[in-house]
């Protein structure tokens, strides 16, 4: 038999690291989200959005050293990327994904881009020359932008892994849920894919067989996926996502080799919200990105204290372990 190079229990028991306080914070009613790692050398940075009083999105760079990541230092120039003047992303600029790009030596960040009216997520795209506090928008245009009724609502929350000279991107797609529905969540998200080459990543294409991933078909995550995070690992990629129930966002699990067929992780769901009612990440976790540092997995993720992900509740970005 074939053995397992990481089986499911790799990713099963998952520790808080930040327990007490969270990783990134914001003062409410701002929020603190959507962050994002990439380890540089003896540096982790981190991308993050911060939801502003005012209810828009602007990103944020902060960095540790991988020999302690909690020790969180602030660029100075914060926020590093606004909203632009006109466009698609006129209004918000959240969710960025940064990656290295081995083919031009530059870094690149797919990002969550919104505008006034009609509200509408879509995806765009930066580069940088290697200052993580520096970048600059692709063009004015989404790379990715709304096709077919999966996405009526929005194609957003970009989380990407190369594998040679291939970018799979794994996106959130919404639709307005029905009116019989809507008391539950008011948009239907799904987990979508896409490619690009290496030596062209605005050129995204889409799977035509998206959505390719609406849920485990267990309890826990019935009624929505969202926010998926890809992992490339030597015999699969990791998805890492947010599952709702009804009642609460928890993080889930499923492996694939193709984007067609997922095995959900048999521990699903494999993070839950803190059981102390007055912990910071009690009410809700989504955005589970799972990045390798130090030798171990390590996944920053979104907690919320309230009752749902709304303006008058609290969201800040914290961080756990991989512990088996």
């Amino acid at each position: 038999m074939e053995t397992d190079p990481m089986p499911f229990e790799t990713f099963a028991y998952f520790e808080r690291i930040t327990a007490e306080m969270p990783l990134l914070y914001a003062e409410p009613p701002a929020w603190a989200a959507a962050a994002h790692a990439i380890v540089v050398d003896e540096q982790v940075h981190y991308l993050w959005a911060e939801k502003k009083a005012e209810d828009c999105w602007v990103l944020m760079h902060s960095w540790a050293p991988t020999s302690d990541p909690t020790a969180v230092c602030h660029d100075s120039r914060n926020p590093i990327v606004g909203p632009a003047k006109g466009g698609f992303d006129s209004r918000d600029v959240e969710y960025p994904f940064p990656f290295h790009n081995s083919a031009d030596g530059r870094y690149y960040m797919y990002y969550l881009g919104n505008q006034t009216m009609p509200r509408c997520k879509q995806t765009g795209l930066l580069v940088s020359d290697g200052d993580l506090g520096s970048w600059e928008r692709m063009g004015s245009e989404p790379v990715v932008s709304r096709t077919g009724d999966h996405e009526e609502s929005g194609c957003s929350h970009p989380s990407i892994a190369v594998d040679n000279d291939t970018i799979h991107m794994v996106y959130t797609g919404e639709r307005p849920a029905p009116p019989e529905r809507r008391k539950i969540l008011y948009n239907v998200p799904t987990i979508c894919h896409a490619t690009a080459p290496i030596s062209d990543p605005a050129h995204v294409t889409k799977n035509p067989a998206n959505p390719v991933f609406c849920g485990s078909g267990q309890a826990w995550d019935r009624y929505g996926v969202r926010e998926a995070e890809v992992l490339k690992g030597p015999g699969y990629f990791d998805l890492f996502y947010g599952g709702y129930d009804g009642a609460v966002w928890t993080i889930g699990h499923v492996r694939t080799r193709d984007f067609i067929e997922f095995e959900p992780n048999p521990h699903n769901p494999i993070f839950t919200p803190s059981s102390d009612p007055q912990a910071w990440d009690s009410g809700g976790l989504l955005t589970p990105q799972v990045f390798v540092m130090n030798g171990a997995y390590y996944m920053i993720y979104a907690g919320l204290k309230g009752t749902g992900w709304n303006r008058v509740s609290e969201v800040q970005s914290g961080l756990a372990i991989a512990r088996i």
